[in-house]
Parts: structure tokens; sequence; C-alpha cells
């Protein structure tokens, strides 16, 4: 079971207390279920699931895909589909944030400016429906995820200029302006070549529940609760380990994902499990009921400060609050061990990773260095602060989150612990739709968010938080992704090291870059990186070769059964 606050918390904030064991008494609530939710969970299996025979392996999700046209398709439940059914030029080899070639056989030749890419084909590759996959195919493909005008489309309508076929094995794409990180971006799975014969450019001609691609699986059913995949007969690559995946959904229902995995109606269960759901089937695999994989997330959790507001307009009380966070209570307490401190807004698996805030601030663990809370007190002093005359800052969250509404309490309680209650902070949350809306329009004195990235490249973690296209020292950021963000940022001389780093070819160079920004960003504290999640799935005890991708795709060809 979930432990309790240490008796140093509970005495100064009792509070604080009832509200961390009633949120936590919802998780578990929902998380365990019943053995009315059982039988329930049985039930829709008889009534919905199709056998499986023993060379397929069944996958349950909570994730329900919207639509799976890589050209429309922007939400984790989609790009799960689209990942296993498609291929891009580029992709990452198995468990790690390294490029390959693909449908490309090689890394991009890139023009002395930075804006011209030319990248070779494979040969000998058919989409499922038997049309030959060439440069006419691949450049029909990426000129239709941007045409056709879908949820992702920006992300390479912004960056490509033009896209040509060079005789029938070789494209060459003009870029607006150079980008180093663009062949990371044709990695993203929407980016995947489709049929020619299949599809038609034109925009908002999309077809959500049909797929024909090029990778190790065909679609052969999309309905309500499931998908059925079978193994391509004619794909180019090494085949898949199985004969085929049935995709089981239970859409928003984690509890009856969780009952159909120890009742063993699935093979193996992702995305989206509780806490406490992970903290069980842990403890069972270790007595070898299961197996549980592991792997760093690419997903973080920070907290936003608007630095146009007058509570947070002085850099003195965002270093405060940076220097009050208490990452390893929110780590083993709140995540019960399932997530990993951030000290920078770029994750722990890219070598450009600096621990800045570590640095600066310190933490409870003090290996670097401890949190200075006198220090704190002082910069709150001297911004003209104290228990007397304390500030008070709005915190805001979606409030579909119940993980960040523990957090906004656990802030209110960590100040009057440690800061004298020198900061109020006052949570409050809102639908998710309202929220993000309002983000961006500057309401929020600071907000507690999670990130997502498009593509696995330190840029994705930096560019979308810190860049400003408008602004000014005096207004802050009137657009770009600091205003996005909801910190309102400017600072020209990180504008120009974003600028630097998109242009430089040489990735040491590049993580020399990333390293000035991150100070820039410790200094400046608009933002305040919280923690990285942890992904986890679990399969049968016969269940090998489940891997689970930084990216948080997760390859089915890789299943097997002993």
């Amino acid at each position: 079971m979930f432990q309790g606050f240490s008796p140093r918390i509970s005495k100064n904030s009792r509070l604080f207390q009832i509200i961390i064991l009633f949120c936590l008494g919802i998780c578990l609530l929902v998380g365990c279920g019943d053995a009315k939710g059982t039988l329930r969970a049985r039930s829709l299996q008889t009534e919905t699931s199709p056998s499986s025979p023993k060379d397929r392996v069944t996958v349950g999700t909570t994730l329900k895909p919207r639509t799976i046209d890589p050209a429309d398709s922007y939400d984790l439940a989609g790009i799960l589909v689209v990942y296993n059914l498609g291929e891009t030029l580029y992709s990452y080899k198995l468990g790690t944030t390294e490029l390959e070639p693909r449908l490309a056989i090689a890394m991009p030749k890139i023009s002395a400016d930075g804006l011209i890419y030319r990248i070779p084909l494979r040969q000998g590759v058919k989409f499922h429906d038997g049309t030959p996959f060439n440069a006419a195919a691949m450049v029909f493909s990426l000129n239709r995820f941007i045409q056709n005008a879908g949820e992702p489309s920006f992300l390479l309508s912004d960056t490509i200029d033009t896209v040509k076929a060079l005789g029938e094995w070789e494209i060459e794409i003009t870029l607006k302006k150079p980008f180093s990180a663009f062949p990371a971006l044709l990695a993203f799975p929407g980016a995947c070549a489709v049929s020619p014969q299949a599809y038609e450019i034109g925009e908002g001609k999309f077809k959500p529940e049909s797929f024909v691609g090029t990778g190790p699986y065909q679609l052969t059913q999309f309905s309500s609760d499931s998908l059925h995949l079978k193994a391509f007969a004619n794909y180019w690559g090494e085949k898949p380990k199985n004969q085929g995946i049935n995709l089981q959904l239970y859409p928003s229902n984690p509890a009856n994902l969780f009952n159909a995995f120890r009742t063993q109606t699935i093979d193996v269960a992702y995305q989206s499990l509780m806490a406490q759901q992970i903290k069980t089937l842990k403890a069972d695999a270790s007595q070898e009921k299961y197996k549980v994989i592991e792997s760093s997330g690419s997903v973080i959790n920070f907290m936003a400060l608007n630095v146009q507001t007058d509570a947070l307009r002085q850099v003195l009380v965002r270093k405060a609050i940076a220097t009050l966070i208490d990452r390893k209570l929110l780590i083993d307490r709140i995540l019960q061990g399932q997530g990993e401190a951030l000290y920078s807004m770029i994750p722990l698996s890219f070598s450009a990773y600096q621990p800045v805030f570590q640095t600066k601030y310190g933490d409870a663990k003090g290996t670097l260095r401890a949190r200075n809370l006198e220090q704190a007190k002082q910069w709150l002093k001297e911004a003209g602060f104290s228990r007397e005359n304390p500030v008070k800052i709005e915190v805001w969250h979606s409030s579909g989150s119940i993980t960040n509404s523990i957090v906004a309490a656990l802030l209110k309680a960590l100040s009057k612990r440690d800061l004298d209650n020198a900061i109020q902070f006052e949570p409050n949350s809102i639908a998710g739709a309202a929220y993000f809306k309002n983000v961006s329009k500057g309401l929020y004195e600071s907000s507690i968010s999670n990130w997502y990235p498009d593509f696995l490249d330190p840029d994705n973690y930096i560019f979308p938080f810190l860049d400003c296209a408008k602004g000014s020292l005096s207004k802050g950021c009137e657009e770009g992704g600091a205003q996005n963000q909801g910190s309102f940022y400017y600072n020209p001389k990180m504008n120009q090291l974003i600028d630097q780093q998109r242009r430089e070819p040489d990735p040491q160079k590049r993580d020399a870059i990333f390293a000035e920004i991150q100070r820039i960003l410790a200094a400046d504290v608009p933002y305040i990186p919280l923690w990285q999640t942890k992904d986890f799935a679990f399969a049968q005890q016969n269940i090998t070769g489940t891997v689970i991708n930084p990216s948080q795709t997760f390859p089915f060809w890789t299943l097997g059964k002993s």
C-alpha cells in the first residue's frame, strides 16, 4: 500500500495530508477494481474478442485511435498502430534514440548551406496492395502529409519547401531554413510511405479506418473495440515473430485492462495502467507470475511560470520556487517510484542533457548539492515577501490529472513547511480543453503540464518552450513557443542560441550549444522540470521479445510465444 508522508509534513500541514489521502483513495478505488469489474471485463472479452491462435498475440491497451490515417493521426493511440503498419525513411534502433535508415538506405547527403537533403531509397519494397515502392511514391506520401492538412501536417509544412524525385531511387527535399534535427523529424511515424493507388492528395481527404503501407503488418479489421493485423507476406525485411496481432481496446478504462491481463485474457498490457495497478503487477512479476518491461520514457512533466505576471515577474521568486521543489518526494510518494527526477527540460536519454537545476538549486537527496532553503527565504525577502507578507501564486492544472492535483497540493504544503509560508500557492483546476487554451492566453500565473515529444531530438524539448518569434523585453513573448506553453518568456540570446543549434550539423557542437541554453534556462527559470516518465509493459510468462521504445512506440513484430 501507499505509505503516508513523513511526520514532519503531516505535523505542519494536516490539510495537505487529507488532500493527498483523498486523491490516492480515488486512485486505489479505480485502479484495483472489484469482483464485479473483473466479471464485467471477462464478459466483454467473451463477447468481443476473437479466438487467439497460438501464432497470434493479443495486446491490450486503453488507447483508442481517432484515426489511423498517417496524415491525420496525432495521438499516441493512432501512432501506435501506424508505427506497426507503416515505415518511414528513418527510424530508431529498437529501445534507443539512435537513428537508422529504414526506407532510405543511408543517412542523407546535405548541402553546404544545410537546405538540401538527398536521400537514396530502398529497392524491392512493395505496398500492402502490391504497388511497388519508389521515389515517386515517397514524394507522393510526403506531399500528401503536408497538403491534406491533417493535425500533424505542420511538422513538415513548417520545415519543407519542396520534395521531388531524382530518378526512381532517390529523392531531394529542400528546406525553408536549415534544421539539423530534420532526419529525426522524418522518423515521425505519420511521415511513412503510403500507396499512391490507395490514397489521394487533397485537403481533408483522409481514410481513418484503413491503411495501405509497406510495414511488417497489414490491417485486416478495424472495429470500435479491436484491430486485427496480420503479418505481411511480401514484407521486404525480417518477418515478424508472430503471424498477427489482436489489438484489444479498453478505452479510458485501466481497470478492465488490468483485470483482462490478470485473468490472462490478453498476452500483453501496454498503455495506460494506473500507478497502483503497476505496483501490483510489478509485485506479481517478482514472484514470476508475469514479465515486467520497464523503460525510460520521453514524456516530461514541468511547471510553467508566467514571467509577465506580478507574482512571478521577479526572478528571485522563481528561483525560490525552483529551490523548493522536492523531486524525491514527488517520485517516491506520488509516483511510487514510477518516474525519474528531471533537472532539465531535456530528458536524461540525450547526450545533451545537463542537470542544471540540480547543480544550481540542489535537491533533497543532496548528492550534488542539498537544497539551500535559507537562500530561498533570503531571495524572497529581497523580493519583498515573507511570512508576514506572502506572495500568492495560483497553480493551475487540468482537472483530468489526479497526479498534477496532488503535485499542486504538495507545493502548498512544502512552502508552509520549508519557506515559512512566504509563498502561498493556490491550487486550481479546469477541464482539459479549456485549460490548454487558457495557458497560451496568459490567464494563469503558473501551471503544471506534461509534454509528449513529436520527434526524438533535444530541439523538441527546447524550441517549443523557449523560442519566441515575436516579443520584447518589456512585453515578453507575444508569439511563439514560450507564449504557447504559458511562460511568455523572451530572451534574445536564447532565440539566437536556439537558431544556432538548429543550424549546427556537428553533434558535439550542438550539445555545447544546448549546454548554454540549459544554463540560461536554470538562471531565468521560466519553467521548472519535475520528472520524466517511466513506461511499463506487462507480458504473460510465455511471451518473448517485448520492447518499449523511448518514443513510446511499441513494436509488435518482436513479440513471440514460447
